[in-house]
């Protein structure tokens, strides 16, 4: 089925959150306890999202299945890494955060992939330890393990970057 990305409003709050409580329900099931506990994404951090507005909805048949921020650099967290470098440190980029689909939809990642790369060709995405999904999704779209990042709250987490070029199948 098509998907259609969108910018996310305010008015899609809790449909938002009913996805990333879906994506909460897949980390767990394929053993990632630790990421977004609870409360994490809060509506406060969707609504800076919407605010800068870099915060995005996928659709099925008119309806959010999927939902993921793309941000300009610079991204604070980022200006340290560890055991490990960035592919280009100094140039421009996007970073993709809180990609989450609901539980049933397949393709949400392809997707959100295709559309970020007609925007940005230098992008950064870090992920939890303990989701193997995302990392096998991110090494399959070609994405390069770059290092360890620290987050605010001081988690670590596996940073990935990619430059593409236009022979990339998007």
């Amino acid at each position: 089925m098509r998907k259609i990305i969108r910018n996310a409003i305010i008015d899609d709050i809790p449909e938002i959150m009913q996805v990333f409580s879906e994506a909460r329900q897949i980390m767990r099931k394929s053993g990632n306890a630790k990421q977004w506990a609870v409360g994490y994404p809060s509506s406060d951090v969707l609504i800076s999202d919407i605010e800068r507005r870099g915060a995005y909805v996928v659709l099925e048949s008119s309806q959010i299945v999927g939902y993921f921020a793309f941000l300009p650099s610079p991204e604070p967290t980022y200006n340290v890494i560890y055991s490990g470098k960035w592919l280009d440190h100094d140039a421009p980029y996007h970073v993709i955060h809180r990609i989450a689909k609901k539980n049933d939809t397949h393709g949400v990642f392809g997707c959100i992939m295709e559309f970020c790369f007609k925007r940005e060709s230098n992008i950064r995405i870090d992920t939890h330890r303990d989701n193997i999904i995302m990392q096998h999704l991110l090494n399959r779209h070609g994405f390069s393990y770059c290092g360890i990042i620290h987050l605010q709250t001081g988690d670590e987490r596996l940073a990935y970057q990619i430059i593409w070029k236009k022979q990339h199948s998007y």
